[in-house]
């Protein structure tokens, strides 16, 4: 078994760790600085430059320069093995990847480790988009022999904002498909969680990444983030995080109106029939919410369970969040990890405080995890909230921690009209052994993904993303692909 403890102390130790743009390593043009601390325990794991606008327009001028430069010779063939050497250098330093996303966003590293079939599998996926980009030739109705087609163009410079609770995958999310199409990109990551990132760039610099195609400026939202959204040179934003932040992006967005795809918040339902079948059903429905302490966007924190079975499934789910270990991320048999910040704890605590307040009861947990390991990290028992109401806050607000809040059904009509009273779509999940039933809920839900039997199922072929206040635009599958294109219609006179 490998030594976690031993690799992680080696790994940043507390050393600065510079940007990267325009294929060079450097500091903030301000000199400015962030420190990036281990949310297990509070240690400072390295520094990182704090950027802001001004480095935000040098990265955008880099990105410009190589779109309409050297990249813009690249083939489809050469982008594709481009990426299919990116995947074997991904492949070659996995665990230190994972290491690095635990350490730094406290994930626990077995789940970070389990990423590596999607996240390769990403990769290699948008390589084979590479080759696949075309137009058409379209038959038309204008007098004369004319002839008309299309072909596929770059959308341009790409501005990425990632979140903190999954930076490699989403930091691939971002970068592969721009790639893929020919475009070049400014990735800005979460203040929370930069390190990873920016070994992403180190990676796929070796591989072979021109300067320029690939930058990354690290720095706050408010900073970084927001001069990424407004900038005239940017022309595509893509954005996943907060459902607030998101509305922000939007706005700024429209100064050039610069094309958007957003992936946003959610407070996603888990349906479980009474035909359900509840061995299956209690660490899925538990793990659809407890996954990475609950920070996930896709959390099915509204548990909605029939009548006839309430009471012992939520009694089940219960017992199954008892026996979770928490703990440190690098430590192998940690289940429930620590939450990302100070910050995103208190707001965690307002909701365990609000849930009984409001006439919830807690069935399970409640409060912050101590003890032996967990000192100077912010650690959440896993909770479940018994006697919930669709008015209730924690039934109705994203969390964004391991909470879980459960509530009887009687109706399937009454269950859909509650699932789809939200302003969110992002997520669904049904639990049930009869197929018409399981058909009936998914078409009816208004949600971007309807998983039955499962949960969390993402692959790069499927498109992903969400509905109402949950964003748009897609991420996998061909219509990722074409989020970042350009269509451009070519006449010509043949008389």
């Amino acid at each position: 078994m490998k030594d976690w403890q031993a690799s992680a102390a080696e790994l940043y130790g507390g050393n600065f760790r510079p940007m990267f743009v325009g294929g060079n390593w450097c500091a903030a043009q301000s000199a400015r600085e962030m420190q990036a601390t281990n949310p297990a325990d509070g240690s400072l794991l390295a520094t990182v430059p704090q950027g802001d606008a001004a480095d935000i327009d040098a990265a955008v001028t880099a990105a410009r320069r190589a779109f309409e430069g050297p990249w813009a010779k690249f083939t489809p063939y050469e982008r594709q093995n481009l990426l299919l050497r990116i995947a074997e250098r991904f492949e070659a330093e996995w665990e230190t990847l994972c290491l690095s996303d635990t350490l730094d966003m406290g994930m626990p590293i077995q789940r970070t480790l389990a990423n590596q079939r999607r996240v390769l599998g990403m990769l290699r996926f948008y390589a084979g988009q590479a080759v696949s980009v075309h137009g058409q030739t379209i038959p038309n109705s204008f007098p004369g022999d004319i002839y008309s087609s299309t072909v596929r163009e770059p959308v341009g410079v790409v501005g990425a904002i990632i979140p903190w609770n999954a930076p490699i995958a989403g930091s691939v999310w971002k970068i592969a498909p721009a790639l893929a199409t020919g475009c070049t990109v400014v990735l800005k990551p979460s203040e929370e969680a930069s390190l990873t990132v920016l070994m992403i760039a180190r990676i796929m610099q070796e591989a072979g990444l021109p300067d320029g195609v690939l930058n990354i400026v690290t720095g706050t939202g408010a900073e970084a983030g927001a001069a990424l959204a407004e900038h005239p040179g940017v022309d595509k934003i893509v954005f996943t995080g907060s459902t607030a932040t998101g509305k922000a992006i939007a706005r700024a967005a429209t100064g050039n109106l610069k094309r958007v795809s957003l992936e946003l918040g959610g407070k996603s339902p888990v349906i479980v029939c009474r035909d359900a079948d509840l061995d299956k059903a209690v660490p899925v429905a538990a793990m659809a919410v407890f996954a990475n302490s609950g920070q996930i966007c896709i959390a099915g924190s509204r548990l909605f369970v029939a009548r006839e079975i309430h009471d012992e499934f939520v009694r089940r789910v219960a017992d199954y969040a008892s026996k979770l270990k928490i703990g440190h991320g690098i430590a192998p048999d940690t289940d429930i990890g620590p939450i990302i910040s100070g910050r995103q704890a208190e707001r965690i605590e307002g909701y365990l405080s609000a849930g009984p307040a409001e006439g919830a009861e807690i069935v399970t947990g409640g409060g912050r995890a101590t003890g032996t390991g967990l000192d100077g990290g912010h650690y959440f028992q896993p909770t479940v909230f018994g006697g919930v109401t669709d008015e209730m806050s924690v039934a109705r607000e994203e969390i964004f921690g391991p909470v879980i809040s459960a509530m009887p059904f009687d109706t399937l009509d009454e269950v859909v009209a509650r699932a789809n009273a939200t302003p969110y779509g992002l997520a669904a999940g049904v639990f049930s052994t009869h197929l018409g039933t399981a058909h009936k809920l998914a078409n009816r839900l208004k949600a971007g993904s309807v998983w039955v039997n499962m949960y969390h199922a993402i692959d790069p072929a499927v498109p992903f993303g969400g509905m109402k206040m949950s964003g748009y635009g897609r991420e996998g599958g061909s219509e990722h692909v074409e989020e970042y294109l350009d269509t451009k219609a070519i006449w010509i006179n043949a008389d």
